[in-house]
């Protein structure tokens, strides 16, 4: 689950609105249905207007990705259940490890296994787990990059929102005068909804979606050498050293803290 991005959002929500409420503003005050409807509706227009639709549909796909995190294997893992994987190899070939292929629990990978166990040849698969990479990350770019123009349009909407509350505002003139600041007030209330949709919701969006793209690539990358490394039949500790060095030095911990329970499991059997 993505804690750093609803956390983050409530932390924002906290701050922003919680200052303007110490100032001695009001929340009703922040409440306009007009504005909203120009900035938010106004900036899903233009982005449909950039983008292919196919591109628009994953816009809910993407936001729930940024809540949620990789929906991937944790790397540390992985790299445990590879260096698993070429133990095995090693002791009863490529062919015993054809169930374990088929419930790893990562796509990618359990298509590179099976490559490997159906006896491709190594330059044949890394040919095309690098297209796969390279897939992934240009479809995942597009995603990134509605979310980028969604933040750009949502500013300027916003200041077209006040700008249209301050025409409607200046035909009045000559009324109460309180009631064309409240007005003034309210108009302003577009700018607001702009620039936070852009700077609290869409632009922290393609950034987060932006890091798990990395991170994924990361895991994907080792996933390959270690996929490479079982079938040339490599030492299980040189696979290890391989795919540890894709690693944060934080994962390594857990992945040296995983291997040490796991001994202690077989020597109290």
């Amino acid at each position: 689950m993505g804690v750093t991005t609803i956390g983050g959002l409530i932390v924002a929500a906290i701050g922003i609105i919680g200052g303007f409420t110490i100032e001695g503003g009001s929340v009703a005050a922040l409440v306009n249905i007009p504005g909203f409807l120009i900035v938010v509706v106004g900036t899903l227009g233009a982005t449909l207007v950039s983008a292919p639709m196919s591109t628009i549909t994953t816009i809910p796909q993407g936001y729930m990705r940024s809540l949620k995190g990789s929906s991937g294997v944790a790397g540390h893992v992985m790299a445990e259940r590879l260096v698993s994987m070429a133990d095995k190899a090693r002791r009863e070939g490529l062919l015993s490890l054809e169930e374990e292929a088929q419930n790893v629990g990562d796509d990618f990978a359990r298509k590179g296994l099976m490559l490997m166990i159906d006896g491709t040849d190594p330059e044949a698969i890394k040919g095309i787990l690098e297209i796969e990479i390279d897939g992934a990350a240009a479809r995942e770019k597009e995603r990134i990059e509605v979310f980028r123009t969604g933040s750009g349009f949502s500013p300027t909407l916003g200041v077209l929102g006040a700008v249209l509350g301050l025409i409607h505002v200046l035909s009045g003139l000559g009324g109460d005068v309180a009631e064309l600041g409240k007005g003034i007030a309210t108009a302003f209330v577009a700018t607001f909804y702009g620039v936070g949709l852009a700077n609290v919701v869409l632009l922290p969006v393609a950034m987060k979606l932006k890091a798990l793209l990395a991170e994924e690539q990361v895991v994907r990358e080792m996933i390959l050498e270690g996929i490479l490394s079982i079938q040339a039949g490599d030492n299980p500790r040189i696979v290890r050293e391989k795919l540890q060095s894709f690693l944060a030095p934080s994962e390594r911990e857990q992945e040296s803290d995983g291997e040490a329970s796991a001994a202690s499991g077989r020597a109290a059997a």
